[in-house]
């Protein structure tokens, strides 16, 4: 009877699971209405909707090691790659990282475990536990097999590209990229300056050089880095220098940070448009350099506060 016991104990305390047991599923309800999002099973409405798990070591992606994204079950948003993967034994597929902005961290009620969730939809994953020392990144994304579809690389059915763009406040920035066609996640944070790990503080204190700026994950498949980028230059002034509106500071300069040459080719396609159009454009086209995520309350800031941006507004350009 006491080994018994300790073999629970061990599996409780020694590698976390993601959940708790499936619900029966016969009974379950989608409790979403959104008819763009793929029809899920039973089985699969019990972890993605009503915060379930399979059985430990029954998922296909727990030992899988194909070289490709990892995409949510029910909206197609990628969410890991696998270059992130590693081999836990915990008996679900693990992940020391996510692709930036996808994941959704939010404490569970007991405040025990932290539960993750699709940033775009909401579909539960599982959970990430921190302190394991199982990876440099000390972090693992317990995942449910069947919350996820794999897309292999080098497949047509790309999985997702990222922009950066700097253009004032990153509130207000982030407000309508966010609400963009096509835009999977965004996430703000700091970027083209000294330093590492920089503050809100030092970054507004003007001698770090950086600015505020906005990550877009996009899906390409449903808009193009060409219409997200005009919608940078529609959003705020592009002919202000260090300020939008009345913010000043070079922190809120206007830059497109480019992550391809392909990127830095329609940027100066599209000032260049600005310009014949009588544009004085002031923004900056600049190789991306480390992308610093910004303090958890500056995340989606308007839409914690139920507010509007106030020194952002949208105007057609193009």
């Amino acid at each position: 009877m006491k080994t018994f016991f300790l073999i629970i104990a061990i599996a409780f305390f020694g590698v976390q699971g993601c959940t708790q047991n499936v619900p029966k599923s016969s009974k379950l309800e989608r409790k979403t209405t959104n008819t763009n999002y793929n029809p899920l099973t039973p089985e699969e409405a019990a972890v993605i909707l009503n915060k379930g798990t399979e059985r430990a070591f029954t998922g296909k992606y727990t030992d899988f090691s194909g070289k490709g994204t990892y995409v949510c079950k029910q909206c197609d948003a990628p969410l890991y790659r696998s270059s992130d993967k590693f081999k836990s034994d915990c008996g679900w597929p693990s992940f020391d990282d996510e692709i930036p902005g996808a994941v959704k961290r939010i404490p569970d009620a007991d405040g025990m475990r932290t539960e993750i969730v699709c940033a775009n939809c909401g579909a539960h994953l599982g959970h990430v536990f921190l302190g394991e020392g199982l990876t440099a990144k000390d972090t693992r994304h317990c995942v449910n097999s069947i919350s996820l579809n794999f897309i292999p690389a080098g497949s047509p059915k790309t999985a997702a590209d990222t922009a950066i763009f700097a253009g004032g406040c990153f509130w207000g920035v982030e407000y309508y990229m966010h609400k963009a066609p096509g835009v999977i996640s965004t996430e703000v944070g700091y970027i083209g300056g000294r330093g590492e790990k920089p503050t809100y503080q030092q970054v507004c204190s003007h001698k770090s050089g950086y600015a505020e700026a906005v990550r877009i994950i996009f899906d390409p498949k449903k808009t193009s880095y060409e219409n997200v980028a005009k919608l940078f230059f529609e959003i705020h002034d592009p002919t202000q220098i260090n300020r939008q509106g009345p913010d000043i500071g070079d922190q809120y300069r206007s830059a497109v940070f480019y992550l391809n040459m392909e990127q830095k080719s329609t940027a100066e396609k599209l000032v260049g448009i600005l310009r014949t159009k009588g544009y004085d454009v002031a923004t900056v086209i600049v190789p991306a350099t480390k992308f610093w995520k910004a303090e958890e309350y500056h995340q989606q800031y308007y839409e914690k506060e139920n507010g509007t941006p106030y020194c952002h507004r949208y105007e057609k350009k193009f």
